[in-house]
């Protein structure tokens, strides 16, 4: 059986992951039936274990719902859960300006200000989403004026709420233009493909000539304002799961645009990304690197994560399905089978998120602050279909 067989037979497995034990795990132990929302830390069962609601994980499983009912199958359960948790962040989640809250308590009080433009983003993501299922006014308008309060923000997204001081180091973070590259082509239903073609170019110029290192292939999560380089703990940070996940967006930019140039471009600093980040040790992918070679500033550097694996699989396969690159397809099968005998747990449903360098499981809990219904559901889902289409 040649890598092509070999991939496109794994498309069921993918399936079959998704819609008959992760969803299921989320709809059964996630939704708060009391006061609105998801519930997100859950223990390895599924039981609750924290009522605080994360808004940006609210705003994700929005919007997983609202896809799945509107690519997957037309199940009212989803549609239903989505709708519900899209009133619970209409009625809590904002601010009088609009702006998103990073966290509230279960009844929908606000715990932390909204000093993370993230939760904006993946609220406009789950109104945008919700509006292509159900086509209320009040849904476009909440995505498309909380865009554009994002691309207001662009250059402070933490504004008032910033603990840098002003000046003397300032930086520029990967995450937001990465972020945009996805959320402008998921809301180009709102904003007209003129606004996307307008606001494309410049993510683009962003990823792949700003943060990207041009001599060594690697991408870097912070820089100075001009592109420049910051010999210091931040500038020297990279994360090669941030990267592989915006080469997958760049390669589907490069599919809406017709731009062969970006798919090799991608493809290329993709590989050289997970060559980079892969511990060659002990398997699996390091969560942060410092671009020196030098001491990490961040404690849990070495540990290994879902959502870093399940990025590059989503990657390695759309870049297999552009290219039929063989690189991609032999990283696939790798990276495949270290992720899905260390994150996958056996006896109850949904992954695992967080192990140590050994690939031991850290904490067995399947969701939290920072891990809810969506890498694992939106990894498996893009790896099923970019995989069931290839030619």
């Amino acid at each position: 059986m040649n890598n092509k067989e070999k991939m496109k037979g794994l498309a069921t497995t993918y399936k079959n992951e998704l819609l008959e034990r992760v969803m299921p795990f989320w709809t059964e132990n996630s939704p708060d039936h009391e006061y609105g929302g998801f519930f997100t830390c859950l223990d390895r069962k599924g039981k609750v274990y924290d009522t605080d609601k994360f808004v940006w994980l609210q705003g994700r499983q929005v919007w997983m719902y609202a896809t799945l009912y509107d690519k997957v199958d037309k199940n009212p359960v989803w549609l239903e859960l989505a709708s519900k948790g899209a009133d619970f962040l209409q009625k809590f989640g904002h601010d009088s300006e609009g702006n998103f809250y990073f966290s509230l308590d279960r009844m929908g009080r606000p715990l932390v200000q909204p000093y993370n433009i993230f939760s904006d983003c993946f609220a406009a993501m789950a109104f945008g989403a919700l509006y292509k299922v159900d086509a209320r006014g009040e849904y476009a308008e909440l995505a498309k004026n909380t865009f554009q309060r994002i691309l207001k923000r662009k250059s402070n997204p933490k504004g008032k709420y910033a603990k840098a001081y002003p000046g003397t180091r300032p930086l520029r973070d990967f995450a937001l233009p990465m972020i945009l590259s996805n959320l402008t082509l998921e809301l180009e239903h709102l904003l007209g493909p003129e606004m996307v073609k307008e606001l494309v170019p410049g993510v683009i110029h962003e990823v792949m000539e700003v943060f990207l290192q041009q001599d060594t292939g690697i991408i870097l999560e912070n820089v100075y304002p001009d592109g420049s380089f910051c010999d210091s703990f931040e500038g020297r940070l990279t994360s090669p799961g941030h990267a592989l996940e915006a080469m997958w967006f760049m390669l589907d930019l490069s599919h809406r645009f017709g731009d062969e140039s970006l798919v090799q471009k991608a493809v290329e600093t993709g590989l050289k990304t997970l060559e980079y980040g892969w511990d060659n040790t002990y398997e699996g992918i390091y969560y942060f690197l410092d671009y020196k070679g030098l001491p990490p500033e961040k404690l849990e550097w070495n540990q290994k994560l879902w959502w870093v694996h399940l990025e590059t699989l989503v990657f390695l396969a759309k870049a297999y399905q552009f290219t039929g690159d063989e690189r991609c397809a032999r990283w696939f099968e790798k990276v495949h089978q270290y992720t899905w005998t260390h994150f996958r747990d056996e006896d109850y449903p949904e992954w695992y998120g967080y192990l140590d360098r050994y690939g031991k499981v850290l904490l067995p809990i399947k969701g939290g602050k920072w891990k809810g219904c969506f890498h694992v559901p939106r990894g498996l889902y893009q790896v099923w279909k970019t995989l069931e289409s290839i030619e």
